[in-house]
């Protein structure tokens, strides 16, 4: 489950944070300004850089409280409208 209590807003300054959800992997960072922060999705099995770059997608946010419920929002959207191909993804996992 993607939760917002478990992504620490201001720890994203010091270290990027990273999970999975049913096949879909996410990848949150801060950017340099330390301003923003971008999120990337992407299928498993690899990490974010192992992953070929057309099998991903981010979007950024502003670093605060309002960005983190925006990107959070938008983790659920990017689930909820690719949810086949992040389910076939958990699914071929372990045959990789």
């Amino acid at each position: 489950m993607i939760d917002k209590k478990m992504i620490p807003v201001g720890g994203l300054k010091k270290e990027p944070f990273s999970g999975s959800h049913h096949g879909m992997r996410y990848f949150f960072q801060c950017d340099e300004s330390k301003e923003t922060f971008t999120v990337f999705v992407y299928p498993e099995p690899w990490s974010l850089e192992k992953t070929p770059n057309e099998n991903k997608q981010s979007a950024s946010f502003p670093l605060s409280a309002e960005g983190m419920d925006c990107a959070i929002k938008w983790l659920w959207e990017m689930y909820d409208t690719q949810k086949k191909e992040w389910n076939t993804a958990s699914k071929n996992r372990m045959h990789i």
